[in-house]
């Protein structure tokens, strides 16, 4: 998803960076997408978890670019953890890089945007915490980090419009099948969506790219599921 999202953002002429913890192959090869359509890529490490890290990228990326226009938020964790196992650790992982990162990296990102008069920034949520009630057992911390995306998003909106900073997310539904997703799994996720099919990464660069784009949508989340929260 996040390849996809580099290449549709060179090609509307943007200079993209990334952030890595651990995958810094995958982040490279990422980049390097942005620099083949012509456009400057660059490969970050940071922990976003971390306050002084997402600090440190944001200014690694100004230095590189000159400016800091856009952030996305993409990192999260999709883990089933039944509640008997559910440890403090595991609720507090998950809190860290779905939620607290998303502030942490909004917070750094915020003097940036200000320094070229505006900026946008879009989190990911989830179809499921953006239709208001869980569907699936086992994802607990998922489903509370992602609600609480959701009003993170709503309240910076209100916080930064003044500041032409417009603050929305994305909520995903049935993307991609996981891996582990057998035939016939698969093909019920595609029964009971309306649109009858999984939408690809690139439905999702396109929402993105819309919410980067509007000039007066702010506070929103954006369900990209196919009409899977009408079933």
């Amino acid at each position: 998803m996040g390849s996809a999202l580099v290449e549709a953002l060179a090609r509307q002429g943007a200079d993209v960076a990334l952030t890595w913890n651990r995958s810094r192959a995958e982040a490279d090869e990422a980049a390097s997408l942005a620099r083949a359509a012509g456009r400057r890529g660059l490969a970050v490490q940071a922990d976003l978890s971390d306050a002084a890290a997402c600090e440190r990228a944001v200014a690694d990326v100004e230095r590189a670019f000159g400016r800091l226009d856009a952030l996305v938020h993409m990192a999260s964790i999709y883990q089933e953890i039944p509640f008997d196992e559910l440890t403090p650790e595991a609720w507090d992982r998950q809190m860290a890089i779905d939620l607290r990162a998303a502030f942490l990296c909004a917070r750094a990102a915020v003097p940036a945007m200000r320094r070229v008069g505006g900026g946008r920034i879009v989190a990911f949520a989830d179809w499921v915490a953006r239709s208001g009630r869980p569907r699936y057992p086992g994802y607990l911390p998922y489903y509370v980090a992602k609600a609480g995306v959701i009003a993170l998003v709503e309240a910076l909106a209100l916080e930064l419009a003044r500041d032409n900073i417009l603050v929305n997310a994305v909520a995903p539904g049935p993307v991609l099948p996981p891996d582990d997703l057998s035939a016939d799994e698969r093909r019920a996720v595609e029964a009971a969506t309306p649109l009858g099919r999984w939408g690809g990464t690139e439905e999702v660069a396109r929402a993105v790219l819309f919410l980067l784009e509007t000039g007066f949508v702010t506070g929103e989340t954006l369900r990209v599921d196919g009409g899977r929260h009408i079933r």
